[in-house]
């Protein structure tokens, strides 16, 4: 996804943000997670982005909200997790996104936005060293 300056500019400073909290700032991609970018590409990454904050996110109502992303096992996961994207209760606590409603266009759009650039920006990281 294309984004203006001003919008990287703004998930950027939300990174940064949260990257403040103790618990988010220690999440990492591993050298596993890194080559699965680069074999699948990150325009993939993006469509499964889209494809789990549509249906583990996006619903009105998640009977298992809280639990539905796993720590592991998938880069967006573990970027959902350093982005408090991971259940509804962080998405009100972190973004202030409502809960007990489902999620507009415009609200999976950020989410799914704030995974790519905190993902970019870990793969870029990675490769600087």
């Amino acid at each position: 996804m294309k984004l203006t300056e001003e919008q990287d500019k703004f998930l950027s400073d939300k990174i940064k943000k949260l990257q403040k909290s103790k618990f988010r700032s220690k999440f990492h991609l591993k050298e596993k997670d890194i080559f699965y970018i680069q074999e699948k590409t990150m325009d993939v990454l993006e469509g499964h982005a889209k494809d789990f904050v549509c249906h583990r996110l996006a619903p009105e109502l998640i009977h298992n909200d809280g639990k539905q992303t796993p720590m592991t096992g998938h880069p967006v996961f573990i970027a959902q997790h350093a982005t408090a994207t991971c259940c509804r209760k962080c998405l009100y606590r972190w973004h202030h996104i409502g809960m007990k409603r489902p999620l507009t266009q415009k609200e999976q759009t950020f989410i799914v936005c704030l995974i790519m650039k905190w993902i970019d920006e870990e793969v870029k990281s990675y490769f600087s060293l």
